[in-house]
């Protein structure tokens, strides 16, 4: 069987996700506490919401909790290994840790820079994000090509894209796209304009880090945000940095996994967001979610019967 293991992103965080899984994985939740020396498995479990959602606190827990579930999967179901690995941007870094091209530690303190730095580069300069409902690619370029300090940043899936940039930007784009037919322009609850101009201090600053993380190669092929396709190892550096300012083309690269026979896809982490939007691609294959230690059941029923 073909699989694809896919990672969500920020914005998938709550209080207690992955609890269940301490047990089994209790050593992959130390490891993180003694990487950070901070107390993280006590704020995904028991803290307070709005600290967890800090983008300085989010992404390092998103990405423990990941790999805390990928960790109880590989030792429960052993023979469930993927053929190819994608996340959406966060993500990404838990895809390169799941693939193995860096161990957890390497990667761990990779996303605490990203985490670090994101979260500076959203106070120094303050954005927003929504979220565009039924128009297409061309035409939300189109809507917003021409205004200043907003920019396309996720590319989710047909009907839903959003927009990243200044209140005033993505203000003045709201208008814009309503104009050009949008059925809906919500605003998102995020803490700053991720995926824009706006970020490209975070940029300049988690560059240095990414050039000397050490990559290493990998049997499993990965699919990038940035190209929206896969990659041959030595792009893996520039696709990365880039990521911070540039779209994340999360449904071409979907489109690009399709194209390899995909029989079943893997949500692993937080949230069923990806799986969500895969049913809005229009994936053949089905998609099962890891978030809850019952998944494990399901997961090996639906194996089972792909067979």
């Amino acid at each position: 069987m073909k699989r694809a293991f896919v990672f969500p992103g920020q914005g998938a965080q709550y209080v207690g996700m992955g609890k269940d899984f301490f047990p089994l994985a209790k050593e992959v939740f130390q490891e993180a506490d003694d990487v950070l020396s901070q107390g993280l498995s006590r704020l995904i479990f028991e803290g307070l919401e709005n600290e967890l959602t800090k983008t300085k606190n989010s992404q390092t827990a998103i990405f423990v909790v990941s790999m805390a579930m990928l960790h109880v999967l590989q030792k429960q179901l052993p023979d469930v290994v993927p053929s190819v690995v994608a996340g959406l941007s966060l993500g990404e870094y838990t895809a390169l840790c799941a693939s193995g091209r860096l161990s957890f530690k390497e990667t761990l303190l990779l996303v605490q820079k990203r985490a670090q730095f994101m979260n500076e580069a959203c106070e120094k300069v303050p954005g927003t994000m929504a979220v565009v409902l039924g128009l297409d690619e061309k035409t939300v370029q189109g809507a917003v090509h021409n205004i200043p300090e907003v920019w396309v940043a996720n590319y989710n899936c047909p009907g839903q894209i959003v927009i990243s940039g200044t209140e005033a930007g993505v203000n003045a784009g709201t208008e814009s796209l309503k104009a050009a037919g949008a059925k809906r322009v919500l605003p998102l609850q995020v803490h700053g304009a991720f995926h824009s101009g706006l970020m490209q201090s975070a940029q300049d600053a988690l560059a240095p880090f990414i050039q000397k993380a050490n990559f290493r190669d990998s049997t499993v092929e990965l699919v990038m945000n940035v190209p929206g396709n896969f990659v041959v190892s030595d792009d893996i550096r520039k696709n990365l940095i880039s990521q911070v300012t540039n779209s994340v083309r999360w449904e071409q690269g979907i489109r690009a996994i399709e194209t390899k026979g995909i029989d079943l896809y893997l949500e692993i982490g937080p949230g069923k967001t990806l799986s969500g939007m895969n049913k809005k691609i229009g994936c053949k294959a089905p998609t099962l979610s890891l978030e809850k230690l019952s998944d494990l059941d399901v997961i090996a029923k639906g194996i089972s019967c792909s067979c």
